[in-house]
């Protein structure tokens, strides 16, 4: 049998061994989850204060980088555990995060999850790279859920709309 050709005569093995990875810029792959709590019938919303730069002290959704090996799915849980110690929470994909500039340090595509459990509040403790954890309340500032941070703090990257189509997709407000 013959071997399958593309319009430049190349059979699949040919045209695997002629591609090269360098010619295809990478972005970053990152995680980032949004965990809403509910206890006495107010949602609450888990940020941890990130430990290095960029937005250094600033407010953040867990999250981080994907290592080579793991699926996107398993970075967020791998992420979620080091920075919260969060384990074994069922998260729902929200969306894809890809907007140029979106992080200083270059071209970084994140791929965020939301999480939202009723009933007592999950114990988060600080690790890895943040600084602290923090519940905070939720208002609905213009119908957009926005975390109710002390005067003077500010969120991280675009992380306040990902937390506004999280609290959408999970309908928290």
């Amino acid at each position: 049998m013959n071997a399958l050709r593309d319009k430049h005569g190349l059979t699949e093995a040919e045209a695997i061994e002629r591609y090269r990875a360098k010619n295809y810029p990478k972005p970053a792959l990152t995680a980032d989850i949004a965990v809403f709590a509910r206890t006495d019938g107010k949602w609450k919303l888990l940020l941890i204060r990130r430990g290095g730069h960029p937005f250094l002290g600033c407010w953040a959704l867990p999250g981080g980088f994907a290592d080579q090996g793991e699926t996107i799915e398993q970075t967020a849980a791998r992420e979620l555990e080091e920075e919260t110690g969060l384990t074994g929470l069922e998260m729902k994909l929200v969306g894809v995060y890809s907007a140029p500039g979106r992080d200083p340090r270059g071209w970084t595509v994140s791929a965020a999850y939301a999480v939202s459990v009723e009933g007592e509040r999950l114990q988060a403790v600080a690790g890895d790279d943040a600084a602290e954890t923090g519940w905070f309340d939720i208002s609905a500032d213009h119908g957009r859920a926005t975390p109710v941070l002390p005067e003077g703090e500010r969120l991280a990257f675009d992380h306040a709309q990902i937390i506004a189509d999280a609290a959408e997709m999970a309908r928290i407000l």
